[in-house]
């Protein structure tokens, strides 16, 4: 069964869903460790309070994004990590720990790529008033936000919505997604790109 890692910087709701559906048997998978950048962060509470192990590897403690991604990449090698998860991660990982873990980091990201890439997509796509929107799961390469899609659902933007209610249509939505495209990667439904594309 493959070992996970949620890594995580924010409230970890989606990590939380993810890990409910492992635990409840929907999903085929351990989830070996939750991850945070953030000591402060909501995630690490959930984590423990659904019973899965979390560390803390903090970006304030290394010089360079290179020092952080090594001492991150040695917590996921210390845990025996086949799969990393990123659940509301704000970092952009090194290339030389995309290279490392090509093909095994995965990524939810609340717009249709390549539509509204970056970490403000949902504000981003509000001001540019388009008519619809959605969710995308992919694998991260090293572009941000430009690796293979898993798989997308579009979420319209209603004439009466905010911003605040398209957020929460949102990340119900990414709810849904999150345990398919994982599913499928498990399952070994959708390949992992090749090794630098």
């Amino acid at each position: 069964m493959k070992r996970l890692a949620f890594l995580v910087s924010g409230s970890g709701t989606n990590m939380a869903h993810l890990v409910r559906k492992i635990k409840a048997g929907e999903l085929r998978a351990e989830a070996a460790i939750v991850i945070s950048n953030k000591p402060e962060a909501k995630a690490l509470e959930r984590a423990r309070g659904l019973g899965v192990p979390t560390a803390v590897v903090s970006h304030k403690d290394h010089a360079t994004r290179e020092a952080f991604d090594e001492a991150l990449a040695g917590c996921l090698e210390l845990h025996k990590i086949d799969l990393v998860v990123l659940a509301g991660f704000m970092r952009v990982l090194t290339e030389g720990f995309v290279k490392k873990y090509w093909g095994r980091i995965i990524n939810i990201h609340p717009a249709l790529l390549p539509a509204f890439p970056g970490a403000h997509a949902i504000k981003d796509a509000w001001d540019a008033k388009v008519k619809e929107t959605g969710v995308t799961v992919h694998f991260v390469d090293l572009g941000v936000d430009t690796g293979k899609i898993i798989l997308q659902r579009k979420v319209p933007v209603l004439p009466q919505d905010t911003l605040e209610t398209l957020e929460a249509r949102i990340h119900g939505v990414e709810y849904e997604v999150y345990p398919e495209a994982l599913k499928r990667v498990l399952s070994g439904k959708i390949a992992a790109p090749p090794t630098g594309s």
